[in-house]
């Protein structure tokens, strides 16, 4: 083996198109990579490659998966800890562990064994906070006076998580102007690469596991309508029975024949938001600035006036007075499956870790539609989830794979590889008008050209 391939960290799996299997590749130079030795490409003969080789690979698959009949996008922590590194340069602050003052031990216990079960190493915030919680339950009903020290730890600890989003969304927000415009320009275009449908194509769905509001920030932005089950203006209530609105307008001169309005997108948090409250009956978005310093001034308000921080709606808190502590996850998990689980769907994870299991589950559902597709695009995959769940899938001719900091840093992925929807049908009506002023010949010559694929036909 060469001294360059041993000093390779080959951090980087590609597998898209007619690839049997993923391919491990490193980066040799600045803009220049390897692929691993004793590794068949049908695609490419040679020692190096860079971003145009790659581009040319990547971008017409990705390009001709999003103009599928049903596009969805899942974001998870990955989409927040690229945008904030772009604003700040810093990692952003992760879901660590957190310490009950009651029962520690036997909360702990349950996490380990939750986060086992879902074939994560560690238990998180999410796992101790839903152990701490089914906890609290059987303590009140047994009337066991830990219960209200249980109750206060969680009030304490939800209050702090939520102080912690927020200072992950105020960072983002006060960083350097020029870092900060960078940040949220990639993020505008990394949304409109998606939302860009023709409009004979079903709406982009949106789903998101973060509690912060950076999608609904980059949307704003880019002057992207996003639909979800909230409906009003003021303070929006969450509604079960959500009909299936959408946006649309007549076209000058045509009556009777309304087209679907561009930049609309369907939009579902699939754990909550730290804006999400219970307030007495209903949930509630209250209007909590993005980047806010503190959450409580914006609860001291009539209609939600003594809720706190334990009404939060954070996956997987509930509320105390509701019968089933799936309220409303299991509204929201619905219409994941409603949404990829259609024939011709085409699913996109960005970010993603491949983690919780009640999404892996719906996931693998879809994948049972022969017709469907599943797009995989993370910087990295330090645990293995993500080849894991790939293996435990079996359906590699279903799935495409970008992982690593050279496919997947956000950069890069919106600069070179997703595609640009929005101009597309003006590319084709420029061949269309190419080929009416000098004829077939040039496109003949062309089409005739070996390309990076193999010789044309």
């Amino acid at each position: 083996m060469s001294e360059i391939a041993k000093e390779l960290r080959y951090d980087n799996i590609l597998k898209v198109r007619d690839d049997h299997l993923p391919t491990a590749f490193g980066e040799s130079e600045p803009g220049k990579f390897r692929f691993r030795e004793k590794t068949e490409i049908s695609w490419f003969s040679g020692e190096e490659f860079g971003l145009k080789e790659l581009r040319g690979r990547i971008e017409p698959w990705l390009t001709s998966l999003f103009q599928s009949e049903h596009l969805s996008l899942l974001a998870g922590s990955g989409l927040t800890h690229a945008v904030h590194n772009l604003a700040t340069e810093k990692p952003a602050a992760g879901m660590g562990t957190v310490t009950f003052s009651c029962h520690a031990a036997e909360i702990n216990k349950a996490a380990e064994k939750t986060a086992k079960d879902a074939g994560r190493s560690k238990g998180n915030f999410e796992d101790q906070l839903r152990s701490a919680t089914e906890l609290l339950r059987g303590l009140e009903i047994l009337e066991n006076a830990d219960a209200t020290t249980l109750r206060m730890d969680l009030k304490v600890i939800l209050a702090q998580f939520s102080a912690s989003i927020l200072a992950c969304e105020s960072h983002i927000a006060s960083a350097d102007e020029a870092k900060r415009e960078l940040a949220f320009n990639t993020l505008v275009t990394f949304l409109m690469s998606f939302a860009s449908r023709t409009g004979t194509r079903d709406r982009l769905s949106i789903f998101t596991t973060n509690y912060d509001r950076l999608v609904e920030a980059g949307a704003e932005l880019a002057g992207l309508h996003l639909l979800d089950r909230f409906v009003g203006s003021l303070m929006p209530i969450f509604r079960s029975s959500r009909l299936d609105l959408d946006m649309h307008y007549n076209p000058p001169g045509i009556r009777g024949e309304p087209r679907y309005l561009e930049g609309v997108a369907r939009f579902t948090k699939l754990h909550g938001s730290v804006d999400w409250v219970h307030a007495g009956a209903d949930i509630r978005r209250i209007g909590l600035p993005f980047g806010a310093g503190k959450i409580d001034a914006y609860l001291d308000i009539p209609g939600v006036k003594g809720v706190d921080a334990d009404r939060l709606l954070i996956y997987p808190n509930s509320a105390k007075d509701r019968e089933t502590s799936d309220y409303p996850y299991v509204e929201l998990f619905r219409d994941l499956a409603a949404a990829i689980c259609r024939p011709n769907s085409t699913l996109v994870t960005y970010g993603y870790s491949f983690g919780d299991e009640h999404i892996n589950r719906v996931i693998r559902d879809m994948l049972t539609i022969p017709s469907t597709h599943l797009v995989v695009a993370s910087y990295d995959d330090p645990l293995d989830r993500i080849m894991k769940s790939y293996r435990e899938f079996g359906r590699p001719s279903q799935i495409s794979l970008l992982i690593g900091p050279a496919l997947s840093n956000i950069r890069t992925l919106t600069e070179n590889f997703l595609p640009k929807a929005a101009i597309d049908k003006t590319t084709f009506r420029m061949s269309e008008l190419l080929k009416q002023r000098f004829g077939t010949s040039m496109f003949d010559k062309k089409a005739a050209e070996p390309t990076i694929d193999g010789p044309a036909t």
